[in-house]
């Protein structure tokens, strides 16, 4: 058998799952970021009808996994395995979502790097033969992610200026074994790191340095370099946990130059909206990849891209005992 295994923390996909759809769903202020006219749908209404903030995040969920298939026009019955998750506590936004599916499920937490993982796996699936179609799909809610991590909205607590706003959204890929669209061609799985961050309201310092360990991995196991890529993302370390991205490549002499990017960055306007240093949360990087990566590379725009989803592996009752927080960051490379 075929040794897929390089270096240390990578891995290749020489049968080159396809990429054949995808999607992204969001709320209003999602919607009214420089990456609105893009998402497949924009809900102005924060519960999408229903009682609570958590049971609306479960339904951007369904509804993002349900226009997945429609794109592609798979019979729900033919997705061999969804692998999801969410930063509600025990993933409740997943399971409810998929409950009465049928489909069969890996549930995920990996925080805001949850995505990363699940195309990780969803590719490692469909490139073994595992599955003929598999979803990877995630999620994250600014009031539930409030309730549980912080305070509930009515506290009216100030927010400290390395926050970040929690994306109200949800985004679904499909890897598939054949069809058109951008392929998989290989990954690295990250490894748990913590530089003793301990405010919980500055994640992207806290997971700066395991998105540099991730990308130098990624580099190293493989033989590459920067210049490799048309486009290095990751997601979601926000103004300043990517400006630390930058100066721990400095420090090895590399410039990333503009072909570096933040999801956190990308999907909010600082000039015009109040969210201090960006988007974060487990629908950040899932959406700006459906509405802006994926179509990017699909259109020719750019030709090879780094995909870095980063988490921030923290709790409420971690950060109630003063404890640092960990951070995680998978790397998948996806080409036209």
């Amino acid at each position: 058998m075929e040794n897929l295994h390089r270096g240390k923390q990578s891995v290749l996909f020489p049968n080159k799952p396809v990429v054949t759809a995808w999607a992204s769903v969001v709320g209003k202020k999602e919607g009214e970021g420089p990456l609105g006219p893009a998402f497949d749908r924009v809900i102005p209404d924060g519960k999408f009808g229903e009682k609570t903030w958590e049971q609306a995040e479960t339904k951007f969920q369904q509804t993002a996994l349900e226009l997945l298939l429609e794109k592609n026009r798979l019979p729900r019955e033919d997705l061999d395995l969804v692998l999801s998750g969410d930063l509600l506590n025990q993933c409740v936004g997943s399971s409810y979502a998929l409950r009465r599916s049928g489909i069969p499920a890996l549930g995920l937490y990996g925080a805001c790097s949850t995505l990363a993982e699940g195309l990780l796996l969803a590719g490692a699936a469909v490139n073994g033969g595992y599955a003929a179609h598999a979803a990877a799909l995630s999620s994250s809610h600014f009031a539930a992610a409030e309730r549980q991590y912080r305070f509930p909205l009515a506290y009216g607590g100030q927010r400290t200026p390395t926050a970040q706003w929690t994306v109200t959204g949800a985004g679904a890929v499909l890897i598939s074994r054949s069809g058109r669209g951008p392929r998989l061609c290989a990954a690295t799985v990250g490894t748990v790191e913590d530089k003793g961050v301990t405010d919980a309201n500055n994640m992207g310092a806290a997971m700066a340095w395991a998105a540099y360990r991730t990308i130098r991995a990624h580099l190293d196991d493989l033989g590459l370099s920067p210049e490799d890529f048309d486009r290095i993302v990751t997601g979601d370390l926000g103004s300043l946990g990517s400006a630390m991205v930058r100066e721990f490549f400095a420090g090895d002499g590399v410039k990333l130059g503009d072909r570096y990017a933040d999801c956190g960055v990308l999907i909010f306007d600082p000039e015009t909206q109040d969210v201090h240093c960006g988007g974060s949360g487990a629908g950040c990087s899932a959406v700006v990849l459906a509405a802006q990566l994926l179509p990017g590379l699909e259109s020719g725009r750019w030709k090879r891209l780094l995909f870095c989803g980063t988490g921030a592996l923290l709790s409420p009752t971690t950060t109630q005992q003063k404890r640092s927080i960990p951070s995680i960051c998978h790397a998948v490379a996806i080409e036209q």
